[in-house]
């Protein structure tokens, strides 16, 4: 006899834009999730076929009918670690959203509600922690420490032995060599090569690097 096959768990993507666009699309890959609808700020509308099925006012009713799993598919990390605790405090689980096209070492660490998006590679005892996104084709060598609700950008390149403080965004083709340490709330302008440590709350844009405010200055 044939063992049942286990339902997939139904969950809500909170989220309904570009970013959640790709979450989607991931997700559609697993067996073990079945996405049920996107949470917007209007309802109508699609992401990827899936119907935006109103604002956060939904979550309650989705949950009486026993949706108990949901994905944070918003860009902004701030904003993503508050809807996140709001998610949880409701009491919905999250889950990861991992590309069956990147490839993790069986001894990294990762939190959960991550996003891990296609072509990414995380290399053999790194730890990435919750709510943090690694972004289409970014690498993460050995060793790395990712704290929560980080945004690694496209293509970025860390070598081993790299902290991120968390909250911190690290632009589009980000390079990092060895050992650096960046700092919570920081960001890393698009195309940078950092190459010695990132205070906490900084702004560092450039080849190498450089320092050019903290991020609560104008």
């Amino acid at each position: 006899m044939n063992a049942v096959s286990a339902k997939p768990y139904r969950t809500v993507v909170v989220g309904a834009g570009g970013h959640a666009k790709v979450v989607v699309d991931i997700l559609r890959t697993s067996r073990t999730y079945e996405v049920i609808g996107c949470i917007g700020r209007e309802p109508g509308g699609q992401v990827l076929y899936v119907p935006v099925l109103g604002d956060d006012a939904m979550l309650p009713l989705l949950l009486e009918h026993g949706v108990r799993h949901a994905f944070i598919a918003i860009g902004d990390n701030a904003t993503r670690l508050r809807l996140a605790q709001h998610v949880q405090s409701l009491g919905f689980e999250l889950i990861n959203a991992i590309s069956p096209l990147a490839y993790i070492a069986p001894s990294a660490i990762l939190g959960c509600g991550i996003a891990v998006m296609p072509g990414c590679i995380i290399q053999p005892d790194t730890r990435i922690g919750s709510l943090t996104i690694i972004n289409t084709a970014a690498t993460v060598d050995h060793d790395c420490i990712i704290g929560e609700a980080c945004h690694l950008a496209p293509g970025s390149t860390l070598s081993g032995n790299v902290t991120v403080g968390d909250g911190s965004f690290l632009g589009t083709g980000t390079v990092v060599i060895d050992g650096v340490r960046i700092g919570a709330g920081c960001m890393i302008g698009a195309g940078a090569a950092v190459i010695r440590n990132v205070p906490d709350q900084t702004l560092a844009v450039g080849v190498p690097a450089t320092v050019k405010r903290l991020m609560n200055q104008e």
